[in-house]
């Protein structure tokens, strides 16, 4: 957890990554609907299991000529592959110096980490959501099951379109969760979408988390 005193830093800076590794995680509690289902939502085909630490996938050589967008907020998400079109709002800290996950009650929301990077823009962005609630399947339910050259567009409130293509989905224990490799600065405009994941228990949740890796190949 960051210090008490921790104040995120201005929105078009690096974001600080190496303090809130760990706390962007943590409102992503998920809780599946009454009845356990034995096989849960989809989990990433070569994944190791989330117990280990697998090193972040490398990053393709940025295409050519393509430049870094300006800094707009994020409005909207779509993933084809799963059928995913979800507004998306702002979230920041909680009052426990967490990062905020969307509510819970709305199944189709995403949320991105405004005081970040914004998607298209050079850095990592980041967008979480839920993987289900308490009625079942949520926003990313499936997000386990993507493959790599994959696309996952961001709509962002200055009218543009990043269009980022996914190089690598990996699975991590919520205790040993890798922030510096999954948020690390490439020097490329990258996204990283995250849910929860790996084994389940009514105790505890999901005790992983799913991580897509993707970098922007193309804007509109």
């Amino acid at each position: 957890m960051p210090p008490k005193d921790f104040r995120v830093s201005e929105r078009r800076r690096l974001q600080p990554w190496g303090v809130l590794a760990l706390a962007m995680l943590s409102g992503l509690a998920m809780m599946r609907n009454g009845v356990d289902v034995a096989s849960g939502p989809p989990q990433p085909a070569a994944a190791a299991r989330p117990a280990a630490l697998p090193t972040a996938p490398a990053a393709p050589s940025a295409a050519t000529g393509l430049e870094p967008l300006p800094f707009a907020p994020a409005s909207r998400i779509k993933i084809p592959a799963i059928r995913v079109a979800a507004p998306i709002m702002d979230v920041g800290l909680d009052p426990d110096g967490w990062v905020a996950a969307p509510p819970p009650q709305d199944a189709n929301l995403a949320g991105w980490y405004q005081n970040g990077i914004s998607p298209g823009q050079r850095g990592t962005a980041v967008v979480v959501g839920h993987v289900d609630n308490t009625q079942g399947p949520a926003v990313f339910y499936g997000l386990g099951s993507l493959e790599k050259g994959q696309h996952v567009e961001v709509e962002r409130y200055d009218g543009r379109v990043a269009v980022f293509e996914i190089y690598g989905v990996e699975v991590y224990a919520k205790d040993n969760f890798p922030g510096v490799r999954v948020y690390a600065d490439t020097g490329q405009p990258e996204l990283r979408v995250i849910t929860c994941g790996g084994g389940y228990t009514r105790a505890r949740g999901y005790d992983g988390n799913v991580v897509v890796y993707a970098r922007m190949v193309g804007s509109r």
